[in-house]
């Protein structure tokens, strides 16, 4: 069974166990969809009060929440192991038996479940989106479509590979591991911004250090068809979600390391 066929019976395998209990699956689904949703309101109350900021309007701004929240949510959902790989692997001693069998061990951690409550999250996105395409004149050709599911891909290569390093830190300490929040969920809040509104220093952090920017910032402004008020060449716009795999292979290259100096955890 090649690694896609195996990963797909690990998610069968995880949603048949969250079908057994619909009722609270729809809830935590609902809530989440609610929860994250106040989000966007908080965006809206900023662009209500003052007006466009940067020169950006809230339909615009939508655009980009949209975007970076619909990557998020789908490397959430994708890769629940990792982003447990401290508490419930490596305190635990359960990575040992993750060794013991003949398939890769982060194909392992990345089907360990598969949550469904995650696709709240997904879901308001989504509408946001919509909600955007209204309030903003978007084209939808075939063009802004590959550009945005491009987007996507790089995006959730991006955030699938800070939660690896958030695991790779684990072969190290499982204590701080909350600093790694500053990468996935403060990733997420710095994204959903335009970039231009940022100092100089972070703007570079969000393109070179981190590339948000890549996968979010750029694309969005490729859909809009607006040129990018901080001088960057049209044509790197629909390119820059690239800069999401770069980041998710340097991720595993951390990764390996990690795994090369664990000695288990003798229990």
């Amino acid at each position: 069974m090649n690694a896609f066929a195996l990963y797909g019976r690990y998610a069968v395998t995880s949603l048949r166990a969250q079908a057994q209990y619909p009722a609270a699956t729809l809830l935590l689904t609902a809530g989440h969809c609610a929860a994250t949703a106040i989000e966007i309101l908080r965006i809206f109350a900023l662009f209500d009060r003052f007006g466009p900021v940067g020169g950006w309007s809230f339909g615009e701004a939508a655009l980009f929440y949209a975007l970076v929240n619909i990557m998020f949510s789908l490397a959430d959902l994708l890769t629940r192991g990792f982003e447990v790989f401290g508490t419930d692997f490596v305190r635990t001693g359960a990575f040992d038996r993750l060794l013991l069998r003949p398939r890769a061990a982060a194909l392992q951690l990345a089907g360990h479940e598969v949550r469904l409550s995650r696709l709240g999250r997904f879901v308001q996105a989504f509408a946001v989106l919509i909600l955007a395409s209204s309030l903003v004149p978007i084209d939808w050709n075939a063009a802004a479509i590959a550009t945005a599911l491009w987007a996507v891909a790089g995006g959730v290569a991006l955030f699938s590979g800070i939660l690896v390093l958030q695991a790779t830190l684990a072969f190290w300490t499982v204590e701080s591991l909350e600093i790694a929040h500053v990468l996935t969920y403060g990733g997420v809040q710095a994204a959903q911004y335009p970039l231009n509104i940022y100092a100089a220093w972070f703007r570079r952090l969000l393109t070179f250090g981190v590339p948000l920017a890549c996968v979010a910032y750029y694309p969005a402004l490729a859909i809009l068809k607006r040129p990018d008020p901080l001088g960057a060449p049209d044509w790197l716009l629909p390119i820059a979600p690239a800069a999401g795999f770069a980041f998710l292979g340097l991720s595993f290259l951390a990764w390996r390391a990690g795994m090369a100096r664990y000695a288990s955890t003798g229990s």
